[in-house]
């Protein structure tokens, strides 16, 4: 009897997590709406970006990191290092103001970016870069 109620609890338990899953990930439908890029100096760029569809800050953070990764390989860098982003939400358009430090080598921080590779991963989430 014992049994028959843990993997009961298991298999509802399953059910439970995969239908809700299913239904954020159709509920995200996020619309770019463009990538300003300004150089502040040398090697730090700052980033505004625009979106509508976006859940949470994170979505945004992401676009802003996307663009990052795409202006330090259209540099000839390797990696970006993320300093601070601000973004606010008027409506549903959410905005971003990202701060990055381009680099040809790994700079130093827990904040770094591979950009090749994350420029790939945008590709494949369809988010677009600079």
């Amino acid at each position: 009897m014992r049994a028959a109620a843990v993997i009961s609890a298991v298999a509802l338990a399953g059910c439970t997590s995969i239908g809700t899953a299913d239904v954020s990930r159709d509920a995200f439908a996020p619309v770019y709406h463009g990538i300003e890029t300004r150089l502040l100096d040398g090697d730090l760029v700052n980033f505004r970006v625009a979106m509508t569809g976006a859940q949470t800050q994170a979505d945004v953070d992401q676009y802003a990191r996307c663009a990052a990764a795409q202006y330090t390989l259209i540099r000839g860098y390797g990696f970006t290092r993320h300093v601070r982003t601000t973004s606010a939400q008027n409506g549903a358009i959410w905005t971003g103001d990202a701060v990055f430090v381009i680099s040809p080598e790994l700079p130093a921080g827990n904040r770094t970016i591979d950009a090749e590779v994350t420029v790939a991963d945008c590709g494949a989430s369809g988010i677009p870069t600079v």
